[in-house]
């Protein structure tokens, strides 16, 4: 398929700015045998007992630093992921080379290769000190101006540090509406997949087949395998990167225990193989690979059309935005 096929219209003043509030007061389009209109907190009448529900809990890490060259030039790095030992992965934002050492406020950090705008850094000390000390959360490049709570950018199930974006399909959830869920005999499982920058990359070739997905790291513990494998009733995934830890893990119907890195890249014509039931997953960006990504579970032509439905209702789109139900 053509990356055109993913693209469709959508106005600007539909892209969220800011989340609901409540998180489960958020709009939700169930697409089923057909579409019903209806708010997250609802989800609950159409989970059932036996059924198992997956969620990632990553947690977001402050990732974006600002510091300064040695002339005094600012620069700015959103801090990727750790290589080895103080070497860490980052975007960088200013003019840099190698062999520069930037100082992010008394910590220092020496470019030690330079790729675009992404770069190899070797810190003086661990920079997770750095992101707890003036770290900021990196939002999304499309919300323009948001000032609130910064926490809403988090999941109330959020544990494990390590993504550089929220696994948004989680934003909707409330600790009282999990625990609701757990009442009515769902059982709720933690995975986790450190979401990377590669959430945002934009797909640049015609050919779709051509694009490379960046690696994120997952890990599905054995007690977490062990019980979706033996689940009684349907499985739930909430969000697209539970999807590709789930598939990155399948064998046979069965989720294999195991961490790892994964560059998995779903679009039409993939073959699931964890044997998802439904999808829970927010509305994504045109001709990304998350709109490809749903195309491949729900059908190329359902989705769309459903996005276009979306956009005729006024539905909030993208990280702050509203969600979807997708049956299969």
């Amino acid at each position: 398929m053509k990356l055109s096929d993913f693209d469709y219209p959508l106005p600007k003043e539909l892209i969220a700015q800011e989340p609901a509030e409540p998180r489960d007061s958020s709009r939700l389009l169930v697409l089923r045998d057909g579409i019903e209109h209806r708010r997250f907190k609802d989800i609950l009448e159409y989970l059932e007992s036996g059924d198992v529900m997956v969620i990632n809990d990553t947690k977001v890490l402050k990732a974006r630093i600002s510091g300064k060259k040695s002339t005094g030039g600012r620069v700015e790095a959103l801090i990727l992921r750790k290589v080895d030992g103080n070497l860490w992965e980052a975007l960088l934002k200013g003019k840099t080379k190698p062999g520069m050492v930037l100082d992010f406020s008394g910590h220092r950090a020496k470019v030690i290769e330079k790729d675009g705008g992404k770069a190899l850094m070797e810190f003086s000390e661990d920079p997770s000190l750095i992101m707890e000390e003036q770290g900021i959360y990196p939002l999304p490049p499309y919300i323009k101006e948001y000032h609130g709570d910064m926490e809403r950018y988090q999941t109330v199930f959020a544990e494990k540090k390590g993504a550089v974006a929220a696994p948004t399909a989680g934003l909707h959830f409330t600790s009282k509406l999990m625990d609701s869920i757990r009442k009515k005999g769902v059982g709720i499982v933690h995975i986790t997949l450190h979401v990377g920058w590669g959430t945002f990359k934009p797909v640049k070739v015609e050919n779709i087949e051509e694009h490379k997905m960046e690696t994120e790291w997952y890990e599905i513990s054995q007690e977490a395998a062990e019980h979706i494998n033996s689940r009684e009733g349907r499985l739930f995934a909430v969000g697209t990167t539970t999807v590709r830890a789930l598939e990155s893990s399948s064998m046979n119907g069965a989720i294999i225990p195991g961490a790892g890195e994964t560059d998995l890249f779903i679009y039409p014509g993939y073959e699931f193989k964890s044997g998802m039931d439904a999808l829970i997953t927010n509305f994504h960006l045109p001709k990304s690979t998350l709109v490809m990504l749903v195309s491949a579970f729900a059908g190329h032509e359902r989705i769309m059309n459903a996005y276009k439905i979306a956009v005729e209702e006024r539905y909030r789109f993208f990280s702050f935005g509203d969600a979807m139900l997708i049956f299969r």
